[in-house]
């Protein structure tokens, strides 16, 4: 860690001209690596030579669901290298490996970016929101990686009001420093404050800042979270086979780890785009010897700002996944956040639903589930309808499906549009 602190420090300190060197430097030296020593890599590029970056494949999660001990470069055996896997949000799950010295600069990184808000990774005291293996030994094992950390976990595959008053014992309780977890849990939390009128800093004055990460943050549930909690919400992007990618900077602006990443958006033909058009996020792990992820397809839809730099990469927007995306009947393709979107303005509006998911089951036919303390009334449902008629397009049919608790992933992300087609 000492050794990867000091080399990200290294690198921050760059200017914008050192800063291109370095990366087009770390870009060659990554490529001829796995070009040279990593066997799975190799075949799937048509010459063993390093000529031109764009000639390099862009690699997809189905390229890498292969047995893993196949994918590990010469010199990194399973039991010298790092060992997870990812969650499955996109579908296509598998088991990735990084070498030590990658994931301490994964974790130089995150205590980087985390210090920008006065947190101390062997200080603070995290409130996670997130799930947890129910299985007696994932299940105590996970408590000791908790304690071991510094924080507290709250599972969050029930949140009933009941549940959510006991978290809230542990917050007059405990001294909290900051709330980490995933955005709807979060957010449900935010909710059961404001029905109690209680505000979180009042009951915990140590709390300081609140770290959003794996589901989208809308700006109305920004503010939601900034009024109970009273401390600012940051919003992160990040992927667990790789680094955080981009973390919300005290300027507001979304910042693109560009230190022991290199970010690209391509368009369908994997050509880059400019800053300031929407394409496919594609990114390479600058330092990890053990596993490649070069030009690595994440499933990830955004822009990058246009006043980014290559030092510098702001995340404009972030999209969507692109197997996010609704086939509407008149053939256009709309991002199924979009229905979200116009959904949450008006299905919200006077609190009596607490979260809810779309699933398009066939082209004009989409399932509202949603968790409320009282059915939505017909007038609510003719609204959505309109609003969705007039942002995307007429002619679509919905069920409403009111549920005592909306389906999770098995680490407790609530995937908020899903389609089956």
């Amino acid at each position: 860690m000492k050794e990867a602190k000091a080399e990200l420090d290294k690198i921050i300190r760059l200017n914008d001209e050192q800063h291109h060197a370095f990366i087009e430097n770390k870009k060659r030296d990554i490529a001829e690596f796995h070009l040279k020593h990593n066997a799975f890599y190799r075949n799937l590029n048509t010459s063993a030579e390093y000529t031109w970056w764009k000639n390099l494949p862009v690699l997809t999660k189905k390229n890498l669901q292969v047995p893993l001990q196949q994918r590990l470069s010469e010199g990194f055996p399973e039991t010298k290298v790092y060992i997870n896997k990812t969650s499955g949000s996109s579908g296509d799950p598998f088991i990735f490996a990084k070498d030590k010295y990658s994931h301490a600069l994964t974790w130089a990184s995150n205590i980087y970016r985390f210090g920008w808000y006065g947190i101390d990774f062997n200080e603070a005291l995290q409130a996670r929101f997130y799930g947890i293996p129910l299985d007696f030994m994932g299940y105590k094992k996970e408590r000791l990686k908790d304690w071991l950390a510094h924080r507290y976990r709250f599972p969050i595959f029930d949140l009933s009001d009941k549940v959510l008053d006991d978290f809230l014992k542990h917050f007059r309780t405990k001294k909290f420093d900051y709330i980490n977890g995933y955005t709807s849990s979060i957010v449900l939390f935010a909710k059961f404050l404001k029905r109690k009128n209680i505000l979180l800093k009042d009951i915990c004055p140590t709390l300081k800042v609140c770290m959003v990460t794996s589901e989208m943050l809308f700006d109305d549930d920004k503010n939601l979270l900034e009024t109970q909690f009273g401390c600012p919400v940051v919003n992160e992007y990040g992927a667990s086979e790789l680094d955080l990618i981009a973390f919300q900077n005290p300027q507001d602006e979304w910042q693109v780890n560009a230190e022991t990443l290199f970010v690209e958006i391509l368009d369908e033909h994997n050509n880059v785009l400019p800053y300031g058009e929407e394409g496919r996020i594609v990114i390479t792990s600058l330092f990890n010897k053990a596993h490649p992820f070069i030009r690595y397809d994440i499933g990830d839809i955004g822009i990058l700002d246009e006043k980014s730099t290559l030092k510098k990469p702001l995340l404009k927007k972030l999209v969507g996944r692109t197997n996010d995306i609704a086939l509407l009947p008149s053939g256009k393709k709309s991002p199924g956040l979009t229905f979200y979107y116009v959904t949450k303005s008006i299905i919200e509006d006077d609190g009596n639903v607490k979260e809810f998911i779309i699933i398009q089951t066939k082209k004009d036919t989409f399932e509202i589930d949603y968790v409320s303390e009282k059915i939505l009334a017909p007038e609510q449902i003719a609204k959505i309808e309109a609003a969705i008629a007039q942002y995307l397009e007429p002619g679509l049919h919905f069920t409403f499906n009111r549920k005592t608790t909306l389906e999770r992933s098995n680490r407790g992300k609530l995937k908020q549009f899903r389609s089956l087609l």
